[in-house]
């Protein structure tokens, strides 16, 4: 019996996932110091317990000024990876699914509130920090407009990039994913809407992709060799002006050939202007465009629906992985649910729920 494409194994380097589903990083607001807790093993915790191939922590910053809110979690001293080690011990030891954690700076997207603790919106000036960006451009008319980069604050992230890949390992993630999307900081630099330099990071594409690619260079040389890592990007603007899908392609092959593994292939965010609402896989062909002309495997994200369409996804080859967001946050198990629901035959449940004589353990 042929197996269900959502159920195939996916091999990047040393790392060998047991499905095609990916657990989305999403912001929960819920660090002290950036500093991870009993929440995050929770959170994530359970979605790997539930079957999924692969879970990435939400975004996880390299600096305190690089959080979006106080309540951002961090990779930026010691204590974040003993921290962080928890809950890749609890993943590791309880789950056969494996952990990534999202390395970022939120750029002139940070110093903000927690959704629920002011909507979200820029920080009053009283309890603003100092922020950065490629340029000094605000983010939206009411933001803070961040102060332009200069070549000492390059490098000074740079090594914070490379110190937290450093952290990573030691708490024992098996992936790395760069947040180079969603207009954070690496974002911002490779769109022309809020990329405006005039020296050799600024102008055309390539030098756009200057810093971006000089922190994937510090990450992968302070990163095991036989452990992969990913890029988020926002393959299309949705502004004029800005970014499109021919760029997202020239991006992962720019990319590939520094040696990255996979391309998470995302859009909008990038300035305050909604992203239009689709239905349906609307960020589905850019992953496929990039896939099939840049040559790097993908995974796509956005209304990533129920296993049919997952099936459909990778066997048709439009991206290698599906990421889920909201759709884990409504069901945990959605994996293990999936596998009944196409009838999977042999599926492992948790050997604590096998106990109970209805499921079959895992090996």
């Amino acid at each position: 019996m042929s197996v269900a494409p959502m159920f195939t194994p996916f091999t990047l380097r040393g790392m060998t996932l047991k499905n095609r589903l990916v657990m989305s990083p999403m912001c929960q607001y819920s660090a002290e110091d950036g500093t991870a807790n009993d929440w995050h093993v929770v959170h994530l915790g359970s979605r790997a317990m539930g079957g999924t191939g692969l879970v990435i922590s939400e975004m996880t910053d390299i600096s305190p000024e690089g959080r979006i809110s106080s309540g951002c979690a961090g990779m930026y001293k010691p204590e974040h990876a003993a921290a962080w080690k928890r809950v890749v011990d609890f993943v590791h030891t309880h789950s056969d699914a494996k952990i990534g954690v999202q390395l970022a700076h939120a750029g002139r997207k940070a110093s903000c509130s927690s959704p629920w603790d002011g909507g979200g919106g820029p920080l009053p000036a009283d309890k603003a920090w100092e922020i950065i960006a490629p340029s000094a451009i605000p983010f939206s008319p009411d933001s803070q407009t961040p102060r332009e980069m200069n070549r000492a604050d390059m490098e000074r992230l740079i090594e914070a990039f490379a110190q937290g890949a450093r952290w990573a390992n030691e708490a024992g993630f098996d992936m790395i994913e760069i947040h180079g999307g969603h207009g954070y900081l690496l974002s911002s630099f490779i769109s022309p809407l809020s990329n405006k330099r005039s020296d050799e990071y600024g102008g055309s594409l390539e030098n756009r992709m200057r810093f971006p690619m000089e922190v994937f260079q510090a990450v992968r040389a302070n990163w095991p060799e036989d452990k992969p890592i990913s890029m988020r990007i926002s393959a299309y603007d949705w502004v004029e002006g800005g970014t499109e899908v021919d760029d997202a392609v020239a991006i992962g092959k720019m990319m590939k050939d520094a040696g990255l593994d996979i391309l998470d292939v995302s859009s909008g965010n990038v300035t305050d202007d909604p992203r239009p609402r689709v239905e349906g896989l609307f960020q589905t062909p850019f992953s496929e465009r990039v896939r099939s002309e840049a040559g790097i495997p993908t995974m796509t994200v956005g209304n990533v629906g129920g296993p049919e369409q997952i099936n459909g996804v990778i066997a048709s080859g439009q991206a290698d992985l599906c990421c889920m967001a909201k759709g884990q946050l409504f069901d945990p198990y959605f994996a293990h649910h999936a596998a009944r629901t196409i009838g999977v035959e042999d599926y492992n449940w948790p050997k604590q729920y096998a106990a109970a004589g209805f499921f079959k353990p895992v090996a």
